[in-house]
């Protein structure tokens, strides 16, 4: 037992001087932490779950959890726009996709918009336990690309209209961490002319501390901004290309705008 201790002790000394000396040891470590935290947090709570599966309020301990993982990482995050949330009725949520810690951005965003339901790709579905939680917490399974995404999609449309649900999509359908968002793809605007609900753009800031080419994962400053709604009520389906070119445009000026924000300033 005692050599055993002097073994961990050894490599947790290890552990903490690569990862003060060496930016890519610390991008690995940083990652290896997401990766845990973000499977414990999110899976510890799933008993509780089964009482009311496919509830969005099941998420509410995860994401809170979740935030709290993030501050450990060193992430601050700032909300702005709350006075664009409507919970009154339903709504398809735009956001912008970068990296796999954006699930630290919806866990910000959960408590503050009420029955929000995230679509996902249905490889997640077989990440056996994180997978169970995310259905337990009401996400939305696709194949992308197949027939049947469209059926599920189109019966989430209902549910934004009768039920008043809040369905999260990442338009640009692949994650990248540039300066230039990805062109939006069709799915999420027939969804809102579907439903005949408003979208509600939400941009979040270039993620400055993190650089998978580098590698580096530092800390640092995110503004998530709640955009004003943009109402689909009166467009037809001839108006999405209309439509899409605004929304991106919108997102873009504001991801411009929040990135040149929280960019470290260099000391002179």
């Amino acid at each position: 037992m005692a050599a055993f201790n002097v073994v961990l002790g050894c490599i947790m000394a290890l552990l903490i001087i690569l990862f003060t000396i060496s930016s890519i040891a610390r991008y690995y470590i940083k990652f290896t932490l997401f990766l845990v935290l973000s499977l414990s947090f999110a899976t510890l709570p799933i008993p509780l779950m089964l009482f009311r599966p496919f509830d969005p309020k099941n998420a509410l301990i995860p994401a809170a959890l979740l935030r709290f993982s993030s501050r450990l990482l060193g992430i601050r995050w700032k909300v702005r726009g709350l006075e664009n949330v409507d919970d009154s009725r339903g709504a398809v949520v735009l956001l912008n996709h970068q990296s796999s810690i954006d699930l630290f951005a919806l866990a910000v965003l959960w408590p503050l918009m009420a029955r929000c339901t995230v679509v996902s790709k249905r490889e997640l579905q077989y990440l056996v336990p994180f997978g169970t939680a995310s259905w337990l917490w009401g996400t939305v399974f696709i194949d992308r690309g197949a027939r049947s995404a469209h059926s599920v999609l189109n019966q989430q449309s209902n549910a934004v209209r009768e039920h008043k649900r809040k369905l999260l999509l990442f338009p640009e359908g692949t994650r990248h961490l540039g300066d230039k968002l990805l062109p939006f793809r069709k799915g999420a605007f027939h969804v809102a002319m579907d439903a005949r609900a408003p979208i509600q753009p939400i941009v979040v800031s270039k993620y400055h501390f993190l650089d998978a080419k580098q590698p580096r994962f530092g800390s640092g400053d995110v503004i998530v901004t709640i955009l004003p709604i943009i109402e689909t009520e009166n467009l037809q389906k001839e108006d999405i290309p209309n439509l899409m070119e605004k929304t991106q445009i919108l997102m873009q000026e504001e991801f411009t705008r929040t990135s040149a924000e929280t960019k470290p300033r260099l000391s002179l």
